[in-house]
């Protein structure tokens, strides 16, 4: 094989590593965003005087400090010990990491959208919890499923997010009572 050849067939094996990193990260940063949306619902029982708009704004700041401090440690972990990050590195980093506060949006959303249907804060809170749970095992789905997972695995991978997010509804029940 040419030098030329074997410089393209190198950058195409860079490009496919990145392109499946891009796709575990952000499927795994949904995931996780999620259930750290759902964490947040779960403990914002005593907001002030406009409790709404004070768990919209809690939930897209926590998806943004944690999708900050991701980046952060992404660039200045491993990265960094072997070499400086550039403008691509940093920009690749801060898409990979994206969907962490992406995942915040949709119960931002349903709060922010529960005065137009007939629910109190409490039914606003359970909505918020009930999308971020929903968020949750639909990106652990979406990660089975561009994984080429088995149906048996997507299910699985369902499963188990089903159960981690009715470990949060239980934490909600157990300190609302």
């Amino acid at each position: 094989m040419s030098k030329g050849a074997s410089r393209v067939v190198r950058a195409t094996d860079r490009r496919e590593r990145r392109a499946g990193h891009r796709a575990h990260a952000d499927c795994a940063g949904g995931v996780y965003g999620s259930m750290l949306a759902a964490s947040v619902v779960v403990g914002a029982g005593s907001l002030g005087s406009f409790p709404r708009a004070e768990l919209v704004l809690l939930l897209l700041l926590t998806g943004l400090v944690f999708w900050i401090a991701h980046v952060h440690a992404e660039l200045f972990g491993a990265r960094l010990a072997r070499h400086p990050p550039d403008r691509r590195v940093i920009l690749d980093v801060c898409r990979d990491e994206g969907p962490i506060a992406k995942a915040a949006v949709p119960p931002a959303a349903a709060v922010a959208v529960s005065p137009l249907l007939p629910l109190d804060f409490q039914g606003a809170l359970w909505l918020a919890l009930s999308v971020a749970v929903a968020g949750q095992v639909g990106w652990s789905v979406a990660a089975a499923r561009r994984a080429g997972a088995s149906r048996r695995l997507v299910a699985a991978t369902a499963a188990v997010n089903v159960l981690l997010g009715l470990v949060i509804v239980a934490a909600k029940i157990a300190l609302t009572h």
